[in-house]
Parts: C-alpha cells; structure tokens; sequence
C-alpha cells in the first residue's frame, strides 16, 4: 500500500478534554458515533453511521493487534490498546482506546469504544513498537521518502 499524499503525515492532535465514543454491530458496522468521532475522523456522523468500524485503520497498524482485540472481545472480555486511526483527509491520529461489550437482558448486542488522547511520548513508542511488529510479521511498513 502507498500513500503520496502529503496530508498523510499531518496530525490532528485529539483534545485532552474531549472524549471519542462509538458503538458497532456485533461485526464491527458503526451503529453510533458522537460528534467528537466526526470531526476528528474528518467524516461526517451520517457517513461513519453503517461503515465498518476498520474505515480509520491506519495501514501502519499491525493486523496482529486487530486480531488480538477482536479474540479478546469474543472471550467476552474488555481490550484496551493504543490505536493510530486513519483520517478521511489521509491525515492520522492517535488514541488510547477502550472497548467492551453492551449486553441486553444478559445478551450480547453491541461494542462500545471510548476513546482518549494519548502522550507524544506514548505515540513515538507505539509507532516504533508497531513497525518492529509489522517487520516481524513480514508486513509493509511505512517508508517516509523525500524526492
């Protein structure tokens, strides 16, 4: 996968007091999302409404940590992690994210993700940790080049 476009490696920094919350079906479609998740994701909520919820996975995100996350919620359990989202402009951001099941009447019915602003610190540590896990697994990783 290659990205050429320069908004690829633009920011947007998450607000220390907002928090960004979405809910999805029980395959990951997008049932809810506030309007912090919209403005930050660059999307408009009615877009984001339907669409898997893999629609910001930023490509330098190891598949691994996905199929962790999503093992650990079938064994009914909570997962947290620290995400790096993909933007609708090609831009990115990151996130600490944390999310668990919904029950109905002791029926599972939904996910929910809450998600909050991480360190710069925390950033440069999970960039470098996903790029040795990618590199392990023998998947692209991100080549930044300057023509």
């Amino acid at each position: 996968m290659q990205y050429n476009e320069s908004e690829f490696l633009i920011e947007t920094i998450v607000p220390k007091d907002e928090l960004i919350v979405s809910r999805t079906d029980l395959k990951g479609n997008i049932t809810y999302a506030n309007k912090t998740f919209a403005q930050i994701s660059g999307y408009e909520v009615e877009e984001l409404i339907g669409k898997p919820h893999n629609i910001v996975r930023h490509p330098d995100m190891p598949k691994k940590i996905f199929k962790e996350l999503w093992k650990t919620l079938q064994e009914g359990k909570s997962w947290s992690g620290f995400i790096k989202n993909l933007r609708k402009d090609r831009g990115y951001y990151w996130v600490y994210a944390q999310i668990s099941a919904v029950k109905k009447d002791g029926k599972l019915v939904e996910y929910k993700s809450i998600r909050t602003p991480i360190s710069f610190e925390d950033k440069i540590k999970y960039q470098r940790l996903y790029d040795k896990i990618k590199k392990q697994d023998n998947e692209s990783i991100r080549v930044v080049s300057y023509i």
